[in-house]
């Protein structure tokens, strides 16, 4: 995948945390939870590109994994909303599948930066 394309991904991802947050109640669990994700599900796409103009190998791999760490983060709170009845599942099942493929392709974009074979990952 192409740096622009992954770089587009994050961005509508981010758009789609926007929105979701946007369509959550308004009860204080909710802001919480809705708080939560705003931060971790829009923080991937900016150091995403921060990681596009990083200094050195060391410093795009780290970039990387504080992506990777987000994406992660986005994808737990996404599922306590799911879970929690904030919104219906299948208004969250597609933004959680992008959020799992996203994870999938860092976690192994870091790997192959560490220079592992296998990524540890699990969904």
């Amino acid at each position: 995948m192409k740096a622009d394309e992954l770089s587009e991904r994050l961005l509508e991802f981010a758009v789609r945390v926007l929105n979701l947050v946007e369509a959550l109640p308004r009860k204080r669990s909710a802001r919480h939870a809705g708080d939560q994700l705003l931060l971790a599900g829009t923080s991937p796409g900016a150091n995403y590109e921060e990681a596009r103009a990083a200094e050195s190998t060391a410093d795009f791999s780290h970039k990387c994994q504080i992506v990777l760490k987000e994406l992660r983060e986005s994808r737990y709170w996404i599922r306590v909303i799911s879970r929690a009845g904030l919104v219906q599942a299948q208004r969250v099942a597609a933004l959680l599948a992008e959020g799992d493929e996203l994870v999938l392709i860092f976690s192994k974009s870091v790997a192959t930066l560490k220079g592992k074979s296998r990524p540890k990952f699990e969904i």
